[in-house]
């Protein structure tokens, strides 16, 4: 198993950003998910760990699920 790339971050960290992988969507869900994915790459990058780094990464987290919904009810009609 490959190491993740955010091992020598916080464990908080680290527990919030395996949520935001996405290839176990189905394909159509994907792109909208792995915009979010980038976006969190991004800020994870520049911020350092600390409580407003995870409560930014969870409303990220359920903003991606809102999205993920949205796109599910547009394909579903």
């Amino acid at each position: 198993m490959a190491a993740s790339p955010y091992e020598d971050r916080h464990p908080s960290t680290q527990h919030l950003v395996r949520y935001f992988g996405y290839g176990h969507l189905p394909a159509h869900l994907q792109p909208v998910s792995q915009a979010v994915h980038d976006i969190m790459q991004d800020v994870v990058d520049l911020v350092p760990d600390g409580p407003e780094l995870t409560a930014g990464l969870r409303k990220l987290l359920e903003a991606k699920d809102c999205f993920v919904r949205a796109a599910l009810d547009d394909r579903e009609g």
